[in-house]
């Protein structure tokens, strides 16, 4: 059994955790078909393409979604690439 000093550093390392977590959020457009979209998130963003569908449908009827969670050198590069697609995403 943890003690509970231990359990409150195990909590503060998951907080630490969580706050080295970068967010790339993607916004809904008018201009790109739910397809195009799709693609680009199984192609940038790694998801399989249910994941790409449920994101996709998401930010069509919320106006926004996080499609992908990370370091932040990690989500760089896929955050310009859906930008050089003309997708609208932005690193939070």
């Amino acid at each position: 059994k943890m003690s509970s000093k231990e359990k409150i550093q195990e909590e503060i390392e998951v907080l630490e955790l969580r706050a080295n977590e970068h967010q790339i959020v993607l916004f809904n457009d008018d201009i790109h078909s739910f397809d195009y979209v799709i693609d680009s998130l199984v192609d940038v963003c790694e998801h399989t393409i249910e994941q790409a569908e449920q994101c996709t449908y998401l930010v069509h009827f919320k106006g926004k979604c996080t499609v992908k969670t990370g370091e932040l050198k990690e989500l760089k590069p896929r955050c310009s690439k859906l930008l050089e697609l003309g997708l609208s995403a932005e690193l939070i």
